[in-house]
């Protein structure tokens, strides 16, 4: 109940979250008691929040969609959330010209893991339904994995 309510009110916040770009100041240097920040490419603080704002929310919504769902597919949702990443990092690196360049060279590598382990998972479903008298929904049912709490679900990907 508690862990439910704290995701609703992460989901809630986001529109917010995201607007939180607006509170920096539109000029190349951001100078907070915390830290310095200097905005060589866009040469607006302001714009590079912004821009990684646009890429934050979104993963952090995947996240937790990740973290919270219970179909077998869910772990096709890792491709966007390492594209975000990469995007993520790519942004913070002042020296890039192209913020969205090359990502698929980068993606390629968790795809070819991950489309194909989800296509497996979906043929041993399919081959379940010729074999038993089960609906689709009573195999993917067997195929949830429900560790008992939030940091079960963790420790099974670490």
């Amino acid at each position: 109940m508690i862990i439910g309510s704290v995701i609703a009110t992460i989901i809630a916040t986001t529109p917010y979250l995201f607007y939180l770009y607006e509170s920096v100041p539109n000029s190349p240097i951001w100078d907070t008691f915390l830290f310095t920040y200097q905005s060589e490419f866009y040469q607006s603080a302001q714009v590079s929040m912004w821009v990684l704002t646009s890429k934050l929310i979104p993963l952090l919504l995947l996240i937790i969609w990740f973290f919270t769902c219970r179909h077998w597919w869910f772990h096709a949702l890792l491709v966007p959330i390492a594209m975000y990443v990469y995007q993520i990092f790519i942004t913070l690196n002042d020296d890039l010209i192209n913020i969205d360049s090359n990502q698929l060279m980068y993606l390629i590598p968790i795809m070819a893991i991950i489309v194909p382990s989800i296509y497996l998972v979906r043929a041993q479903i399919f081959n379940k339904i010729n074999d038993a008298n089960k609906s689709l929904e009573e195999l993917e049912e067997e195929f949830k994995i429900s560790p008992r709490n939030f940091w079960d679900k963790i420790k099974q990907y670490f």
